[in-house]
């Protein structure tokens, strides 16, 4: 009898575990930030000072030069042509924010997305990796693309390898709930 109470009780913990990951449209465990500028925010400040590089946040009003920014949703085209985000989704999101390498956007460049409730998270990022595969890149080739879920976030960067490399090690630390959907080669 105790080994089927206690067979009961792993199949109920398992049960309860498994219904714990994800939310009403099937993304992950919600992450505690107020908007994609805090979480990006929170990506940067992890950064060790000797790993951080000269970067500009957010769009022509909300102008940051020392971290991430916001970034109005509201011009999908600036959307496009900034943070690669295709501009005929710009009503899937609710909240954007950006940090740029500010040498030049092909060497680095992230933008973070709230995604809209119910919105199918699997086809934007699907949209976001084919808008961002087939630009016309025009002063220097970025060297690949990677896209991560987090919560009802998506976060999308790409540019020069060791930068990519150090911002994603640096989201996964922060947020290890982070699900990396997409690592493309663009060269």
């Amino acid at each position: 009898m105790k080994k089927v109470i206690s067979l009961l009780m792993v199949a109920m913990l398992a049960i309860f575990m498994v219904g714990c990951g994800s939310d009403d449209n099937g993304t992950q465990s919600q992450i505690d930030v107020a908007d994609s500028q805090e979480l990006l925010q929170k990506v940067w400040d992890n950064y060790a000072d000797d790993e951080k590089f000269a970067v500009i946040g957010g769009d022509a009003d909300n102008n940051n030069m020392e971290g991430p920014g916001k970034f109005s949703v509201e011009d999908g085209e600036a959307l496009d042509v900034t943070l690669g985000f295709p501009a005929d989704s710009a009503a899937k999101i609710d909240d954007a924010a950006s940090l740029i390498h500010m040498m030049n956007a092909n060497t680095f460049t992230c933008g973070a997305f709230r995604v809209v409730e119910g919105e199918d998270m699997a086809a934007l990022n699907d949209e976001i990796k084919e808008n961002i595969k087939n630009r016309q890149w025009m002063c220097g080739f970025p060297d690949e693309l990677v896209i991560v879920n987090a919560g009802n976030y998506v976060i999308s960067f790409f540019g020069a390898s060791d930068l990519v490399d150090g911002f994603q090690a640096n989201l996964l630390e922060v947020y290890p709930q982070a699900e990396v959907v997409a690592e493309e080669s663009l060269m």
